[in-house]
């Protein structure tokens, strides 16, 4: 008989021995994930036989962990601003970090329903369709689309709004930045790619072999997004409408510089949980 805190245990000596971050809290997150367990039950509920199928869910989910395969990746959704998304093959992982937009951008979006009653968003390279789901279950007023150039990861979208119940007021689309949309949006967001290309081969094997390197890949110097929603968003947004980007950590003057070209200005800048620069808020410029 082997008991939940064995297989805990035992999970998190192979992680430790493997030399993988955080063994015991990745183990405890891992079985408790599988099992659907909470972080409590899985520490009160130690003394649990485990039946032959949960050992055998158990080891092939260990034995991914030590390919270097997520946690998140292996348990098939990860929780993101207060809600649980589904991730597949071709979408992003949400990292928290993300969340800074995300509460970045709320005020905004607030202010503009205050004054309007109504919103339109836009999520350029939506992914899982985290960001633009989260602002949409923060305000029931809005409306929004999330486009990506993958089918998978806007069918991942679209089954996420469905799960949230968001469905009637998200539409997913396929679009290369900004070719098949139309109309004009009160907020622009998107988490581009915007790592160099000559960075991915060194990056660790939990993020340069599972993540999609579409939503990884910033072209050689990390900002070809960046100058692609600039040179055209203007076209799309509101006048008094807001963009809001993530950033990589070196990039917020090039970056800032990029849309101040374009016409824009730069409202606020917001630093992630490392204290890195990670979210940039922009504006049209007065005439």
């Amino acid at each position: 008989m082997t008991t939940l805190s064995a297989a805990v245990t035992e999970a998190r000596n192979r992680f430790s021995e493997a030399g993988l971050p955080d063994a015991a809290i990745e183990a405890r997150l891992l079985i408790g994930g599988l099992l659907k367990l909470t972080s409590t039950e899985v520490f009160t509920g130690g003394d649990r036989v485990l039946t032959e199928d949960e050992l055998a869910r158990i080891s092939n989910a260990v034995e991914r962990r030590l390919k270097r395969e997520p946690v998140h990746r292996i348990l098939g959704s990860r929780e993101f601003h207060g809600v649980d998304l589904l991730i597949s093959k071709e979408t992003l992982e949400p990292r928290p970090d993300t969340e800074i937009l995300v509460d970045s951008v709320l005020p905004y979006l607030r202010q503009i329903v205050a004054a309007k009653g109504a919103a339109r968003l836009l999520d350029l390279g939506t992914g899982t369709g985290a960001i633009i789901l989260a602002l949409l279950k923060e305000s029931p007023e809005t409306q929004g689309i999330g486009s990506d150039i993958s089918e998978d990861a806007l069918k991942t979208a679209a089954e996420n709004a469905a799960r949230l119940g968001l469905s009637e007021r998200f539409e997913a689309i396929r679009s290369d930045w900004f070719e098949n949309i139309s109309g004009r949006f009160d907020i622009i967001v998107s988490n581009p790619p915007y790592i160099r290309s000559d960075v991915i081969p060194v990056l660790e094997p939990e993020v340069r072999d599972f993540d999609p390197s579409a939503a990884l890949d910033g072209g050689p110097d990390g900002l070809a997004a960046y100058r692609a929603i600039a040179t055209d968003a203007g076209n799309f947004l509101e006048k008094d409408g807001v963009i809001g980007v993530e950033i990589g950590f070196d990039q917020k003057e090039t970056v800032a510089a990029i849309f101040r070209s374009a016409g824009f200005k730069l409202a606020q800048a917001k630093c992630d949980y490392g204290d890195n620069d990670r979210v940039l808020v922009f504006t049209v410029k007065e005439a």
